[in-house]
């Protein structure tokens, strides 16, 4: 299935001021990402921002850019700009990189991308946890599925609870208890992620602070593709910037 991947940018990082722009050997991240998303197979890459630096990094790379308002409370505001200005149809997919995953893979990106189909208008992707400290985290969100594969619902709590496995010990996940960890990335049918912005802010989308509960709360199915593959982390931290820079070294295996 075609696709279009939009990558919103922004400066503004409490932790790591001018994280899009960070030197990964020898070219912004930012336009790193956009190089891991073109092997992906989508037909179009573009990132988006409101910051003529960001714009100026991309555009001497070859990479295309969109400039945006100022004034986007997400980074799903500002790739429903982007597809708006590109005209894109309604059935387009379009899929929703952050710009801090440069090491993302790529394959991921396409198969998020086909869970998108005439009835299924938003998708998303998770793996299977195996320590019990991922599964107690709050920053580690889990999401239960349906036997269709499509979420029931999204936590920062460990769901689904194991009543027996838990009763017993905390401290090590019951055998054969594989929790889903939700992946960050997420596609759209460009007609819902026109509508997505105009849906009320969910109860459970602000007790949870998880966007992705709004479509849930309205209604909408949201497909979860399950990678038996751990996804490598994105960069929060300058010990995930350094861990990163040490993947790019010209001497990296």
């Amino acid at each position: 299935m075609p696709f279009v991947v939009i990558i919103p940018a922004r400066l503004a990082s409490t932790r790591l001021p001018n994280k899009p722009l960070a030197d990964l050997g020898g070219k912004p991240m930012v336009v790193r990402v956009a190089e891991r998303a073109a092997e992906s197979g989508a037909a179009r890459v573009i990132v988006a921002t409101d910051h003529a630096a960001i714009g100026a990094a991309c555009a001497a790379h070859g990479v295309e850019v969109c400039m945006t308002r100022t004034d986007h409370p997400s980074g799903t505001d500002r790739i429903a700009e982007v597809a708006r200005k590109l005209h894109l149809a309604d059935d387009a997919v379009v899929v929703n990189l952050q710009g801090d995953e440069p090491l993302i893979d790529p394959p991921l990106l396409a198969a998020t991308a086909a869970q998108i189909s005439a009835t299924v208008p938003m998708a998303t992707c998770a793996h299977r946890l195996h320590e019990a400290a991922d599964a107690f985290n709050p920053n580690v969100v889990k999401v239960v599925l349906d036997q269709a594969g499509r979420a029931l619902y999204f936590s920062r709590a460990v769901i689904p609870w194991h009543r027996d496995g838990f009763a017993a010990s905390i401290k090590l996940l019951p055998p054969g208890y594989m929790p889903l960890r939700h992946i960050g990335l997420y596609a759209y049918r460009n007609a819902f992620l026109q509508a997505y912005p105009e849906l009320a802010v969910s109860p459970l989308e602000s007790i949870e602070a998880l966007e992705q509960l709004r479509a849930l709360w309205h209604g909408y199915p949201i497909a979860v593709f399950v990678t038996e593959t751990k996804p490598e982390a994105g960069v929060d931290t300058a010990e995930d910037l350094a861990r990163v820079r040490r993947h790019f070294a010209p001497n990296a295996a």
